[in-house]
């Protein structure tokens, strides 16, 4: 294991990546996501620590959790003034295969979120998400979101914010710093939207590949944490399949059914396949982000996987 700073224990990514700890299964969880552009500082919690109007900032929280989405912020890369007044970019995505979609558009003021017709992201309802914010339209292109958000931990600002400044230049206004995605310990980490897909340990080149991949509708299997359409066992099974067919078409694959052992995932020509997916405490115990005790976390491993034939 690399040898901390004196005086200080070294970064939970590092443990990470060390103990070579898996990535499938640390993906979030949900159907869709709204992300709106706050620039300025962030706390741990940027829905109510943050330039943000803090009662808003809980209230749209709680809503989007109530209707499975995600809430965050974002930010460019790079400087950017602190608090003056602004449009702020939004993005709504719906992540389900079939149903994969993003919204993007400016408004002059984030409570203009609060007219978001939140359950109809989450059923993929594009005409009724439309009909509630006339700010959006379709983007076409994926964009990429690298959490940086360092008072949640300091991996995330301290390789999070060199792969935003690396990527700025190769794809421009396609790459947003963001606050928390969940797995610090895998920094750096990030979102694609509209897929919902989360990748980690990535490098500059790592991550153009995964932009590359999703404007041809792929994905690339190597730094993916999940899909945040699945929970977390049915992306641990969804991994396992695309590691076994090399599939890596996004939309091919679906998590259909789990089981107190099993998980089923389908393809779309019909094939589908029985993943064994076990629960096991971490050996040894590990931290979960930095300034955390060690403790034995569960860790999501994909067993067997036994072809189904057609459905």
């Amino acid at each position: 294991m690399s040898a901390p700073l004196p005086g200080r224990p070294a970064l939970c990514s590092t443990i990470c990546r060390d103990l070579n700890e898996p990535m499938p299964g640390t993906a979030a969880e949900a159907a869709g996501w709204v992300v709106v552009e706050q620039p300025g500082p962030w706390g741990a919690k940027v829905a109510t620590q943050s330039h943000l109007d803090a009662e808003f900032g809980a209230r749209i929280d709680a809503r989007c959790k109530k209707a499975d989405l995600r809430f965050g912020t974002i930010r460019s890369p790079g400087k950017h003034a602190d608090a003056v007044p602004r449009s702020h970019q939004v993005y709504v995505a719906s992540t389900a295969p079939g149903r994969c979609w993003m919204l993007g558009g400016c408004v002059d003021d984030p409570l203009r979120l609060s007219a978001l017709d939140l359950d109809a992201i989450a059923r993929g309802d594009l005409a009724a998400v439309r009909a509630s914010l006339p700010e959006l339209s379709p983007v076409a292109q994926p964009v990429l979101l690298v959490c940086t958000n360092g008072k949640r931990d300091e991996c995330c600002a301290i390789l999070g914010r060199p792969l935003v400044a690396g990527l700025s230049a190769r794809v421009p206004g396609r790459v947003w710093e963001s606050s928390h995605l969940s797995g610090h310990r895998f920094s750096p980490t990030a979102a694609v939207l509209p897929a919902g897909t989360l990748h980690g340990q990535l490098t500059v080149e790592s991550a153009v590949a995964v932009l590359d991949a999703a404007d041809r509708g792929e994905t690339v299997v190597e730094t993916l944490r999940g899909r945040s359409t699945w929970t977390k066992r049915g992306q641990v099974a969804e991994i396992a399949v695309r590691n076994l067919t090399g599939e890596v078409v996004l939309d091919a694959l679906s998590v259909v059914t789990e089981e107190l052992d099993t998980v089923t995932v389908a393809h779309t020509d019909g094939r589908t396949w029985q993943v064994q997916v076990t629960s096991d405490p971490a050996d040894p115990p590990r931290p979960e982000s930095c300034g955390k005790e060690p403790f034995a976390m569960s860790i999501l491993r994909a067993g067997t996987v036994v072809p189904g034939g057609p459905r």
